[in-house]
């Protein structure tokens, strides 16, 4: 009795030793702690290291068990578990590098592709749905004009895996393109210009060229912000803006206003490098004047809106206001030409003044006749 219950009163502390020794299975791991996801790495029938993704730790044990006994039989894996696991991040990192060296716009990439390494970083690219990415957009309080941006960055990451042979599908083709608002057109008026050029006089006098000449050329941020010194011509009046928002180069003529603003800025930046200094963007130093002035939803691409809306204002036609502004289609340009309601009330009124002194019994019988009589006038001479 005593032999019999030795093993047992032997074994159990044993093998509880063991278990406390080893609290994880052996060749299962959570690759990162307190994620919950776990992973198995084993060797194969080849004698080679593998490692997958399991998901819960249970499913890793059973997982690892299965993959153990395929080895001692002998098995080969299926062509698609023989493949090393590519993960969301490994495919990001190319979509960065193809970004950086053929896209103006990598600093938003950059910030974009962050949010998305956030989500999915060690998740397998593959295992990635458009339900999961739906539902990451679900839990922001985004406009839809950031969930197509977002969109856009996850689609060309997995078109460049595609290419490069790394997966298959692209789930980002069946996330639903949000419908976006680009109506919006908000230009400063006369009494507001006034008292925004009173702020940036108060508070940063210096910055006052920069306002003048995005005010006169309507570029683009980006645009104004990337332009050097090489691209300036004063003898022609015109600087050259080598890429744009759509790949190709423009030119953009320079009037008086836009010629003295280049003068102050040539002489605080003595000629060399960027027209602007070198810095990123305005915001820095334009919202706290926007906010001083106390002018409600205006932003800097807003002085662009008010060098289009003026321009149509003073009577230019759309297709001019469309090549000074750079628009790929004229449609871009259409919308500003209802954006000054006192212009069109003047235009309207002038069939006022047209129709002043008339009745409205008054008929032009001549008119009538004329019109009445020149197809048959027509006729003969057909004949």
């Amino acid at each position: 009795m005593q032999t019999e219950s030795l093993p047992l009163k032997i074994d159990a502390p044993s093998s509880r030793r063991t278990r406390e020794r080893n609290p994880k299975a052996r060749g299962v791991f959570e690759k990162l702690p307190g994620s919950g996801v776990w992973w198995i790495r084993y060797t194969d029938a080849q004698g080679r290291y593998r490692r997958e993704k399991a998901g819960t730790k249970g499913a890793a044990i059973d997982l690892y068990r299965k993959r153990k006994m395929e080895a001692l039989t002998g098995k080969k894996l299926p062509e698609k578990l023989r493949r090393a696991t590519v993960t969301f991040a490994d495919i990001a990192r190319d979509a960065l590098a193809y970004s950086k060296q053929h896209k103006r716009d990598y600093r938003h990439d950059a910030g974009r592709m962050e949010t998305l390494l956030a989500w999915f970083r060690e998740y397998s690219a593959e295992a990635i749905t458009a339900q999961d990415v739906e539902r990451r957009f679900a839990q922001q309080e985004w406009s839809p004009a950031t969930c197509n941006r977002m969109r856009a960055l996850l689609s060309l990451t997995y078109r460049l895996a595609i290419r490069a042979g790394k997966v298959k599908e692209n789930p980002a083709r069946l996330v639903k393109h949000r419908l976006e608002n680009n109506a919006r057109v908000r230009f400063l008026s006369a009494d507001e210009e006034t008292a925004l050029r009173k702020a940036i006089e108060a508070d940063c006098p210096e910055r006052l060229p920069e306002f003048e000449l995005a005010l006169h050329t309507g570029m683009r941020l980006s645009e104004q912000y990337g332009l050097t010194w090489a691209d300036v011509s004063f003898a022609q009046r015109v600087l050259t803006i080598r890429r744009s928002k759509h790949g190709s180069a423009r030119h953009v003529p320079l009037n008086q206003s836009a010629i003295r603003a280049l003068e102050s800025l040539r002489e605080r930046t003595s000629g060399t490098g960027f027209v602007c200094g070198g810095a990123p963007g305005p915001r820095l130093w334009f919202e706290p004047v926007v906010s001083k002035a106390k002018i409600a939803d205006f932003h800097w691409h807003d002085l662009r809106h008010t060098f289009a809306s003026r321009l149509t204002m003073a009577g230019v036609d759309l297709r001019t206001v469309q090549e000074l502004m750079g628009h790929k289609t004229i449609a871009m340009t259409v919308r500003y030409s209802h954006l000054a309601p006192k212009h069109t009330l003047a235009a309207v009124e002038r069939l006022d003044a047209q129709t002043a002194g008339q009745t409205d019994t008054t008929t032009d019988t001549e008119a009538v006749r004329l019109v009445v009589e020149e197809p048959r006038s027509l006729q003969q001479m057909a004949q």
